[in-house]
């Protein structure tokens, strides 16, 4: 008891209270093994507050970000992501703070320390230059390559952004890692003959001489890089969804129809809702179409997918499967975000999956002729990008577990039966929505839902080399890679 007590004595010292751990410098990346250099640490992102100030005719923007965090030590330094044109000033809990860039970061050193889980608050003004749009470095790109896909996506009227999977800080300083959610708000000042549309709802609208302020705010965190902010001419096309749920889009204007699908929107929705037995998880919902190719792309811009408003001109039996993909990212990817990107075949895998049971239903084949194309093409998808859960390069994020991952999919659903995959699919959405979720966390709630220890069986189709048997179908035969 003796030495007990001189040992209490020694860690409370003479006031009788803790030691607090001298104040260190946050982490300057999270790890990760495909973006090594992305992300921070020291503490967790709470809100942006995002402001632009876009004017026509220029490729620069005057440009602001207040971002609340909650430190997770005691903090003497921190960093943020931040690929911005240039950084004017610095102030955290109202006070100027010293500053620095190098490569893609923002170092921040405030006037006193960061206490453990204190809250506080950075103010940065900076330039956004929607001329510059730097490739992530994590690519490694040979010098003069030229990447296909920009993440200014420059409209005849305006912008959009196109953030994943790192390029979110190319807009905005910030915590720009897919596990550190975050509430929104962007404020989007323009000529008042366009309009600023971006992710959440409408909060206000203020009109000052020829000039018109828009205010966006999301109701739930969300990744950074499904955040959309887009400037334009729009035409509105308002609906109501399945339980009253708002359903907003807005087509370029510059652009006469693709109206008919995208009011297909609401119908979509009651299809994946009814499919996976779970509610929509955000405030509202809608289409953007920008007058531009968008990459060739379409994204799960969170409340608002993303498209080339082109698009919406091709016949339905193309397109209807690809909103659906984009749809069932608000549940997988967006509501529930990954952990790191080597889990991004939970986002990209549940959303190639229902793509491909609402296109055997529109073609009225069954689910299983559907899948099979997928496994014919399996062992080259694996050679080419990795397997699902360990892809080889940073690049392959943003194509090579699609099919993979829905494969590995199905193929527990075809173990496990119909039953038994819903209530795990609706178990770890569940434990999940709002946060993030790693491919370990998928397995154990699996194992848990099924009463089996389906870790081997999970293991051998997420991370092998090559394609496994597929249960009840032992005529497939793996194609070469």
């Amino acid at each position: 008891m003796r030495v007990l007590l001189i040992t209490a004595a020694i860690l409370l010292g003479a006031t009788g209270t803790a030691a607090a751990a001298p104040p260190t410098a946050g982490a300057g990346s999270l790890g990760d093994r495909l973006f090594p250099d992305l992300g921070n640490g020291g503490y967790d992102a709470q809100s942006y507050d995002i402001s632009y100030d876009y004017r026509p005719g220029v490729t620069t923007m005057a440009s602001s970000v207040v971002m609340r965090a909650r430190a997770t030590q005691t903090l003497s330094s921190f960093s943020l992501d931040s690929a911005v044109s240039k950084i004017g000033s610095v102030a955290v809990d109202g006070k100027p703070a010293a500053f620095r860039t190098e490569s893609e970061k923002l170092f921040v050193t405030p006037v006193s320390a960061i206490p453990d889980h204190a809250s506080f608050t950075v103010r940065i003004s900076y330039t956004a230059d929607r001329s510059l749009d730097p490739p992530s470095p994590a690519l490694h790109l040979p010098p003069g390559t030229d990447w296909p896909f920009k993440a200014w996506i420059t409209t005849p009227d305006g912008f959009a952004f196109m953030g994943q999977p790192d390029r979110a800080h190319v807009f905005f300083p910030s915590n720009d890692y897919p596990g550190d959610k975050a509430r929104f708000t962007f404020r989007v000042t323009t000529p008042s003959s366009l309009t600023a549309v971006s992710n959440g709802s409408l909060v206000s609208r203020a009109t000052a001489g020829d000039r018109t302020t828009y205010v966006w705010r999301t109701a739930q965190e969300i990744p950074t890089d499904i955040t959309q902010v887009a400037v334009g001419r729009f035409r509105e096309i308002d609906q109501t969804g399945p339980h009253g749920l708002p359903v907003r889009s807005f087509l370029t204007a510059a652009q006469a129809g693709g109206d008919d699908l995208v009011r297909r929107t609401p119908a979509e929705l009651s299809w994946l809702e009814q499919t996976l037995g779970l509610p929509f998880p955000f405030e509202r919902y809608g289409v953007l179409g920008v007058d531009s190719s968008y990459d060739g792309v379409a994204l799960e811009t969170a409340s608002m997918s993303t498209y080339g408003a082109a698009g919406f001109l091709q016949p339905a039996e193309r397109v209807e499967p690809i909103m659906v993909h984009e749809m069932t990212h608000q549940y997988f990817g967006d509501a529930v975000s990954v952990g790191s990107w080597d889990d991004m075949w939970l986002s990209e895998g549940h959303a190639d999956y229902y793509q491909m049971m609402f296109t055997a239903q529109q073609r009225k084949q069954t689910f299983p002729d559907a899948m099979k194309s997928f496994y014919d093409i399996d062992n080259n998808q694996r050679a080419t990008w990795g397997p699902p859960a360990r892809l080889d390069t940073a690049a392959a994020t943003l194509l090579g577990s699609d099919a993979t991952g829905a494969l590995s999919l199905f193929a527990l659903h075809e173990l496990v039966g119909e039953q038994t995959f819903r209530h795990i699919e609706q178990a770890f959405y569940t434990q999940f929505h709002g946060r993030s979720a790693h491919t370990a966390d998928y397995i154990a709630v699996a194992n848990r839902v099924s009463g089996r220890d389906l870790t081997p069986f999970l293991t051998s189709w997420l991370y092998g080399a090559t394609t496994p048997p597929m249960p009840g179908h032992p005529d497939w035969t793996p194609g070469q890679p």
